[in-house]
């Protein structure tokens, strides 16, 4: 029985996902797929002729980025078409997934061509398994808007999103970006940085947006690959932050009540610490009730 590493490669596009820094992160199978296939589609030849030449992978490449990808896919088609086998990779991570990469496998896709994924290191998810926040439910949202104006907006219509918030951010912009998502979620949500992940200088940078943008405004400049994550709504690291002693919604009520407040009030009050609107709060207190009937 042939073994799968002793099997002819199949035609189709093959994406493959690339180290993000440290090049033993590069998978046996994405090793296999490059060594066999006729070429290889990247998004700068040098970057990648650096990687193949590390793993002694002689395959002939081509470009495929940002400024010629609609151009570049019609010839990229027309060879799968005729039964090419070829391996599509970002200078860093997976293609597609804030790098170019996604057109050309849209068009695959519309022409019958066999896509296959070939999994490995990304940023996001390497940075939300080390952020101590929230894992059960996520959001990648990729770069913010460059201009402030249009990134606070940006924000300010995740301000009620419960997942954790995952971003890639320039290091020329992640301190007003901190900034921006400490006026619109609030300075005491819990947020973290990802800085040079996998790579020599790795650091995670942990606290509240205005502790962590704090940190990031201190140094004179700013340097490396940055994912930024923020805590959902409602998220016990909101809540822990916001709440005294992270009081439960039941606590928080009955100490407002004896400020004077009443119900509405305190609502009100909670939505405020926690950066949510009213409506959110007063769901979470309607089902908390629900729940102790």
């Amino acid at each position: 029985m042939k073994t799968l590493e002793s099997r002819p490669l199949a035609p189709g596009l093959y994406v493959v996902a690339t180290p993000i820094g440290n090049l033993e992160d590069i998978t046996l199978r994405a090793l296999r797929v490059l060594r066999s296939v006729d070429r290889v589609a990247c998004e700068d030849t040098r970057q990648t002729q650096k990687l193949l030449s590390h793993f002694e992978i002689q395959v002939p490449t081509v470009s495929c980025h940002a400024h010629n990808e609609a151009q570049r896919s019609q010839e990229l088609i027309a060879e799968l078409r005729a039964g090419a086998r070829i391996a599509l990779v970002s200078d860093a991570g997976m293609p597609g997934i804030s790098d170019p990469g996604a057109h050309l496998v849209a068009q695959a896709v519309a022409a019958g061509i066999p896509v296959f994924p070939i999994p490995g290191a990304s940023a996001a998810v390497s940075a939300l398994a080390a952020s101590g926040l929230d894992t059960a439910a996520f959001v990648f949202l990729g770069f913010p808007p460059p201009r402030s104006g249009e990134r606070r907006t940006f924000f300010e219509n995740l301000r009620s999103e419960r997942a954790t918030l995952i971003f890639y951010e320039a290091p020329h912009r992640i301190v007003d970006s901190l900034r921006d998502a400490d006026q619109v979620f609030g300075g005491n949500r819990r947020a973290v940085v990802g800085r040079e992940i996998t790579k020599l200088h790795e650091e995670f940078v942990r606290g509240t947006l205005q502790e962590v943008e704090r940190t990031f405004a201190s140094r004179e400049l700013q340097r490396g690959e940055m994912t930024l994550l923020i805590a959902g709504a409602g998220s016990a690291e909101t809540a822990g932050v916001n709440d005294p002693a992270g009081a439960t919604l039941r606590e928080r009520i009955a100490a407002l009540a004896a400020e004077g407040l009443d119900e509405q009030s305190a609502l009100k009050r909670i939505a405020k610490d926690r950066g949510v609107s009213k409506s959110e709060v007063y769901r979470d207190w309607q089902r908390e009730q629900a729940r102790r009937r």
